[in-house]
């Protein structure tokens, strides 16, 4: 990143767009003395004088120098009216001082909460950039968060998944990895390897004495206890992502069952084309929904049919890798006509996957054989999308599919990202090489330097071992203001 950590930066840190209030942050050791410059409050008060953690009313002027005032009991009306009269206001605001080192930073931070549309904004930040302030790049705000010590690395990232979490349980499991869960869990195996690794360099040491096989026998132990834990951690943080990035439910079934009404209806608004005619829908189509908490990522698919031509035959392919990779797959028959062939067909195809059989379209007489649906499905939902009849249902059934263990509890999670998941598999490899080398009487030098870039790995999840690169290409992934 350009900027320096002793460098004062300034960014807007809402988002663009029109809105009741607007943010420009600062953070940095010249923040106040900034602030001084740029903000005139109704006592006069200068913002270096605030105590820390307070808020005060009053204006962002392009002048550093209030207006005279006759009559302290008419300031407020006299430096409104000299002030308009010099065209010096760019926005009334509320400016809030929190002092270092008990801020987000761990610096001094201004921030300053004016109305929310873009030329006032805009004005304010250009009016700080012109005092020498440099323009904050993404995530350095966070960045400086953890390279002045209030936070660790995953931490770090963690606020990054709060900001995109786009449900309740994305949010939680977010706010369970900064507070610490993932961070402690890989600081006490890191310790843990320390100790092995002094006991290794022990013996390195002193090569001439015997090992006792006791200790040989503890060390091999706790290698292999280190790589338990390993596996926990890239089992939950597997299972985790699920819940983070979404839970894939595709919907198909024959032509003209309602499989793209039932996508509407569960979006809760029109997003595929819906027709008569058996084969409208030709390509995916992929909507992001909240049902109960867990984000859904619902995929509407073709009618699956003998293709007849170029466009079925990819239509139809796509359709079967959407399948192949969801979570959950709503097999949606149609309850007004019988069972047809293609509909045994599927049936079989889709044998041990996790599957809710939908027999929509109950608002018309019902034919369908359901005691044959009922023999081959445990979860089946009678709906009707066009009357939004027992959608609560079926969505009751997908959230039971998730919490019931049919795809995945969310409950006791420790979560980790795809950064997390690389370096902890590669420092898993490592302790199983050392292991083999260990138990093969191999030399113990290998077995140490294998020890010591596992423990690398590890601390590059924490962030105690890490490298510029490597904080760049995080924090760049930030939004600027964070």
């Amino acid at each position: 990143m350009g900027s320096q950590v002793d460098d004062t930066i300034v960014a807007i840190s809402t988002p663009v767009g029109e809105a009741a209030i607007g943010i420009v942050r600062m953070s940095g050791k010249d923040s106040l003395k900034i602030a001084d410059k740029v903000f005139k409050g109704k006592d006069g008060v200068l913002p270096s004088k605030f105590k820390s953690h307070t808020v005060r009313y009053g204006w962002i002027v392009k002048s550093n120098q209030l207006p005279a005032t006759r009559n302290r009991k008419n300031r407020e009306t006299e430096y409104r009216a000299s002030s308009i009269e010099h065209r010096n206001i760019i926005d009334e605001v509320l400016l809030t001082v929190m002092r270092a080192p008990k801020t987000y930073t761990k610096e001094n931070i201004v921030e300053i909460s004016c109305h929310g549309g873009a030329v006032a904004l805009r004005k304010i930040l250009e009016l700080i950039l012109e005092c020498g302030v440099k323009l904050a790049e993404p995530g350095e705000f966070t960045k400086r968060a953890f390279l002045n010590g209030r936070i660790d690395l995953a931490k770090a990232e963690a606020v990054l998944d709060i900001i995109r979490a786009k449900t309740d349980t994305a949010l939680k499991l977010g706010i369970e990895q900064l507070s610490g869960g993932l961070s402690e869990r890989i600081r006490n195996l890191r310790r843990r390897l320390i100790d092995v690794l002094a006991n290794i360099e022990a013996d390195i040491d002193f090569c001439d004495e015997d090992i006792e096989t006791g200790s040989r026998r503890n060390l091999l132990n706790e290698i292999n206890g280190i790589i338990k834990q390993l596996d926990i951690i890239i089992s939950d943080a597997g299972r985790a992502s699920f819940l983070r990035e979404g839970i894939k439910v595709t919907i198909c079934g024959r032509p003209n069952v309602g499989k793209s009404s039932l996508l509407n209806a569960l979006l809760k608004k029109e997003r595929a084309i819906v027709t008569p005619i058996a084969g409208t829908t030709r390509d995916i189509i992929e909507e992001f929904v909240n049902i109960g908490g867990l984000g859904i990522r619902l995929v509407d698919t073709a009618g699956m049919v003998k293709p007849k031509d170029l466009i079925e035959h990819r239509a139809i392919r796509l359709a079967k890798d959407s399948i192949a990779l969801s979570d959950i797959v709503l097999l949606v028959f149609d309850a007004s006509q019988k069972l047809a062939k293609r509909d045994y067909q599927l049936i079989r195809e889709l044998k041990g996957k996790d599957v809710i059989a939908v027999l929509n379209k109950i608002d018309l007489p019902k034919r369908i054989e359901e005691y044959k649906i009922k023999k081959e499905f445990k979860a089946v939902v009678l709906i009707s999308s066009l009357k939004q009849t027992n959608l609560d249902k079926l969505e009751d059934k997908i959230k039971s599919f998730v919490y019931k263990g049919k795809v995945v509890s969310g409950y006791g999670l420790i979560t980790a990202n795809a950064r997390h998941i690389e370096e902890i598999k590669q420092a898993r490899c490592l302790l199983d090489e050392a292991k083999s080398s260990y138990i093969d009487k191999a030399s113990l030098e290998f077995v140490a330097l294998d020890l010591k870039i596992a423990l690398d790995c590890l601390g590059r999840i924490t962030g105690e071992t890490v490298d510029d690169a490597i904080l760049d290409k995080i924090f760049s992934e930030f939004c600027i203001g964070k």
